[in-house]
């Protein structure tokens, strides 16, 4: 699966585009009241993917349970320091409703914790590389 995430950015614009192979799709996010960058901050974001990998992949591994699921909630909670540090004590917690007993959900839930890309892609601590630097005076 080739994913990709695209910000484009200037005076009052704040534009978002998310691909999944080859199959775009705008995120409505908009810029900063100063006019300049995001609205959203990256931490905001990396903490959203994280939730949005648990929810969706519970489902997935519902799925392959036979299990109905109804409701899923997800919350991520860390921490950020100074500037350039790394974000500490990152931690979610997550509510699920679901058609089986109470122990098939909370197996159901730990799996998908096991899983879950987002997670273990940050677990995993995978190198971050600029590829490209391209420059345009104006």
């Amino acid at each position: 699966m080739q994913i990709s995430a695209r910000v484009e950015n200037s005076a009052g614009q704040h534009q978002v585009t998310l691909e999944t192979n080859g199959q775009p799709r705008t995120l409505a996010i908009p810029p900063r009241a100063t006019g300049f960058g995001s609205s959203a901050n990256g931490g905001e974001l990396l903490f959203l993917a994280l939730a949005t990998c648990y929810c969706n992949d519970l489902y997935r591994e519902a799925a392959k349970r036979g299990i109905s699921v109804s409701a899923v909630t997800v919350e991520v909670t860390g921490e950020f320091g100074a500037e350039g540090e790394p974000a500490r004590q990152v931690t979610y917690r997550a509510r699920v409703a679901a058609q089986a007993s109470e122990a098939a959900i909370l197996d159901l839930m730990r799996a998908t914790d096991q899983v879950a890309e987002i997670q273990n892609t940050l677990r995993a601590g995978r190198p971050v590389t600029l590829s490209r630097l391209e420059a345009e005076s104006r």
